[in-house]
């Protein structure tokens, strides 16, 4: 099945790869997963999405079906911190045994080799957590560390240096190479098993501005400095550029993997000829899984096309965890760091030699694709009502689409033709130099982020025990997100800034309600 390319492109001439990118054009289908088993939509169905997934227009009362952000997969509200831990509302009881299986993988804390446990060991030798769950914190959020003495258990630093060219993504228009850090890899390590030296300490510090609000009403916004300190190999490449971030919540990521790349790609405008400011443009990164670009979805920079290669990374980066996609058993250690290439790993026979073989890998997936979303809160208050026509107002939907359809999935019946409100494009933007980290992701330039989905947002607190939002948990409440947004995003964020008081506060009840 391949979904009609947008009109305003240009469909680009085949490569042995089985598709081109240039200037931001692509043969959707061929972005998406090529396993997945998609059944095509009829027009009748086409049409019925188009007036499902509209604007709203009315904000007297929800819209059909809004209080559903995760179709048949939402799942009832809980009042406790499990709130983000339930599987989809709609799983067989036979799926579920799955997911919990893959549940007990995601909280499992590994330990360094050798060990008696030959099925944990394998941790390391550098390493930022032991456990998934120690970064997203009960399937929520991290958080910058909140003092100098405490670990950035939930954060690190990704680092890369400029590179020549990557000749596979040579097709791809506005590419930007990179490479790892000679000494240090792609992100930095704060922790190392015995014997080894940790590679950093985080460092962050600092500085605070008042914003003034109309009404006489204030904000104070921080903004960090970060130091990679007590270097322990070493100093950094000169041109290394580094990246704070901040583990993201895990709820919806199966519906937003099932989102037809077509439905994606109609959103940008590279050029931006519709004159809004807004110039969504889609991310093109390598897929390990498959050898070949695909659409980018998952990360701050939408820098992973699925959510197996997102795991897969995730173990070999963050616990130094052997798997298919990234079999290396030293995980992030470079060859500089011979020590730590030399040290003791967990590689296992009987896991066809990886620390976590194939079959654990696809049960860690399988939990985090059906992780459910939570059912909308006071999605019929007047107060929210009221902050959801401000939201409309100052131009929000832009980039934080509401709504799309999944697409008919033969083997995914939990993701499959559902109605879903994640409240993202899912593209990169432009959001201005005060949240720039002027490092580049695939074709994602040193300013650009992916759009936040806002879904579960209101939950923040209950499920992660803070309330810091962005890529680095820069943002102690959700005002103060929307008002580091820039770039393309400025216009809004000031129509925010000058809007009645009573109307502010709608809208941050609004988001709240998500």
């Amino acid at each position: 099945m391949r979904f009609s390319t947008p009109r305003r492109w240009t469909r680009p001439s085949r490569l042995a790869l089985g598709f081109a990118v240039l200037g931001g054009v692509a043969d959707a289908q061929d972005l998406g997963d090529p396993h997945l088993k998609f059944i095509p939509r009829t027009a009748e169905e086409a049409a019925r999405i188009a007036a499902v997934t509209a604007p709203a227009t009315d904000f007297s009362q929800p819209q059909p079906f809004e209080g559903l952000p995760g179709g048949a997969a939402t799942v009832r509200v809980r009042t406790t911190a499990d709130a983000f831990s339930d599987p989809s509302g709609n799983i067989s009881f036979e799926r579920e045994l799955d997911f919990k299986v893959g549940n007990g993988l995601f909280r499992k804390l590994w330990v360094s080799a050798p060990s008696s446990t030959l099925a944990s060991d394998g941790l390391g030798p550098l390493y930022n957590a032991r456990a998934c769950q120690s970064c997203h914190i009960k399937d929520g959020r991290g958080h910058p560390p909140s003092g100098p003495d405490e670990p950035a258990v939930s954060m690190f630093l990704r680092v890369s240096i400029p590179a020549a060219g990557d000749p596979a993504m040579a097709e791809i228009a506005d590419y930007i190479a990179t490479a790892p850090d000679p000494v240090y890899g792609g992100q930095l390590q704060d922790f190392a098993t015995a014997g080894q030296a940790a590679e950093y300490r985080l460092d962050v510090t600092y500085d605070e501005t008042t914003v003034e609000l109309s009404e006489g009403e204030t904000a104070r916004l921080r903004r960090p400095t970060y130091r990679a300190a007590d270097l322990g190999y070493g100093p950094l490449h000169p041109d290394a550029m580094l990246s704070p971030r901040v583990a993201p919540q895990m709820i919806g990521l199966g519906l937003i993997e099932a989102i037809p790349a077509a439905d994606i790609l109609a959103k940008a405008d590279p050029e931006d000829r519709d004159g809004d400011g807004i110039s969504g443009r889609p991310n093109i990164v390598w897929s390990a899984e498959y050898a070949m670009p695909m659409l980018g979805r998952f990360g701050h920079k939408a820098g992973a096309p699925t959510i197996r290669q997102q795991s897969a990374a995730a173990f070999s980066g963050d616990m130094g965890i052997a798997t298919p996609l990234f079999p290396a058993l030293w995980g992030d250690c470079t060859a500089s760091e011979a020590g730590c290439r030399s040290a003791p790993h967990g590689g296992d026979a009987g896991q066809d030699g990886y620390e976590l073989d194939a079959a654990g890998l696809d049960l860690v997936t399988f939990y985090s694709r059906n992780l459910g979303v939570p059912a909308r809160r006071d999605a019929d208050d007047a107060q929210v009502l009221q902050g959801k026509q401000a939201f409309y107002g100052a131009g929000c939907p832009a980039c934080h689409t509401p709504s799309f359809v999944t697409a008919r999935l033969e083997d995914r019946p939990e993701q499959s033709f559902q109605l879903i409100w994640p409240y993202s494009d899912l593209l990169l933007h432009d959001m201005g130099e005060g949240l720039a980290d002027d490092r580049p992701e695939a074709r994602a330039t040193g300013t650009e982020w992916r759009t936040a989905p806002l879904w579960g947002i209101g939950l923040t607190g209950q499920v992660s025990g803070h309330d810091t939002f962005l890529h680095d948990g820069r943002a102690r409440s959700l005002l103060e997100a929307i008002l580091w947004h820039g770039g393309e995003a400025q216009a809004s964020r000031d129509r925010v800034v000058e809007m009645p008081a009573a109307d502010r506060a709608a809208l941050i009840r609004y988001l709240e309600s998500l």
